[in-house]
């Protein structure tokens, strides 16, 4: 029998075994394979909520999803102002909202458009652009993110996680109602409903059993859903920068590329789950409520932690490239997919065509840029 220490000795800290389980490649590998497979369980637990309370999907997207599959952008920008490098916290947020937008939002889109309702979608919007205005007037008037600002935005936060919730409340109460009367209006006569009362009864009771034990199963779905996602993009970002790094890349262009858009890959996986298991109005919830939290959860939480400026990198006619390109692309893409959105409460294909162009145009420009 091999003692512990042997084993140890021989498989533990081998050598060439450790090489292969730290290789970036394979755990770029794992890092993909969690995050297809909590995005799976996340949107399935969350799509199967929006159904049994008669909530909107688009609204379940815009809350419950989008806080999970921001967790990434969460931990990544925290992290980043606890070790004092606001350009990742900085560029991670900008980044992920490009990228949400222009990519995810874009594909899905482009490959299934969809309705949209007015009502739902108006809250999550005016949230954004109120708060995309406190990051500008940080941004453009002082040049600084300081601690207040980031109160500030978490408290946007606070109030709109109530004002949905009650929302929600609402619509899942209209939709108990709804329920019940049709339940009436479906009702046989009294003799045969007295002769089947017992019968009955028997059934509602396992069917109300049932109904608690798929109610966990769902929210066990979506809390292992969401650690999935939070492991995998970890993985996935901390050994996509190191692969980035081996090829010379800057960390300017890793913060507002690579990172961004692997901490942006839950959404990606959501958003593509969501397509195939015909969930369009979720994933868009997932992005908007995505883009939004962002700004006041993730980015409000990096300046608490640590207030950091602008980042001090490359100017364009004399003025910092992030106010001339970052902000008025993030507010130009966001835009774009909401405002038609509204205003016509359906999506089409050519906004997703514009949006992915305009990501690639960004892309192209920030690696340019990085080389010059």
């Amino acid at each position: 029998m091999i003692s512990v220490l042997s084993f140890w000795e021989n498989y533990i800290t081998n050598p060439t075994l450790l090489r292969i389980v730290t290789n970036p490649y394979l755990l770029f590998a794992i890092g993909l394979v969690l995050l297809i497979k909590g995005g799976d369980w996340f949107v399935d637990g969350a799509s199967g909520i929006a159904k049994r309370y008669h909530v909107p999907e688009l609204l379940i997207g815009a809350t419950v999803v989008s806080v999970g599959t921001t967790l990434p952008e969460v931990m990544v920008s925290s992290g980043a102002a606890f070790k004092g490098v606001g350009d990742i916290a900085y560029g991670n947020a900008l980044g992920s909202v490009i990228c949400n937008t222009a990519l995810i939002a874009a594909i899905t889109v482009a490959v299934k458009p969809s309705k949209t309702e007015r009502k739902t979608l108006i809250l999550p919007v005016v949230a954004f652009f109120a708060a995309a205005a406190v990051y500008c007037v940080a941004a453009y008037g002082t040049g600084k993110f300081s601690r207040p600002i980031g109160i500030v935005l978490l408290s946007m936060f606070v109030i709109y996680m109530i004002v949905t919730i009650r929302q929600a409340v609402v619509e899942m109460r209209s939709g108990r109602k709804d329920s019940a009367q049709a339940d009436n209006k479906a009702a046989d006569g009294e003799a045969s409903a007295k002769a089947e009362e017992k019968p009955q009864e028997s059934g509602e009771a396992d069917k109300a059993e049932e109904k608690k034990r798929a109610l966990w199963l769902l929210l066990v779905m979506i809390v292992a859903g969401a650690a999935l996602i939070a492991v995998g993009a970890d993985l996935l970002v901390d050994n996509a920068t190191i692969i980035a790094k081996n090829f010379g890349v800057s960390d300017a262009m890793i913060a507002l590329t690579v990172i961004a858009l692997g901490t942006s890959l839950p959404e990606l996986v959501t958003a593509i789950t969501s397509l195939i298991k015909g969930h369009g109005s979720l994933s868009l919830g997932n992005v908007i409520g995505a883009n939004l939290f962002n700004l006041v959860l993730v980015s409000g939480m990096a300046v608490t932690i640590c207030p950091f400026g602008l980042p001090a990198g490359k100017t364009i006619a004399g003025i910092n490239s992030s106010l001339v390109v970052d902000i008025p692309v993030m507010l130009f893409v966001m835009a774009l997919l909401t405002i038609p959105a509204i205003v016509r409460e359906k999506l089409s294909r050519v906004q997703g065509y514009l949006l992915l162009a305009t990501y690639v145009a960004f892309t192209a420009f920030q690696i340019i840029f990085s080389l010059q």
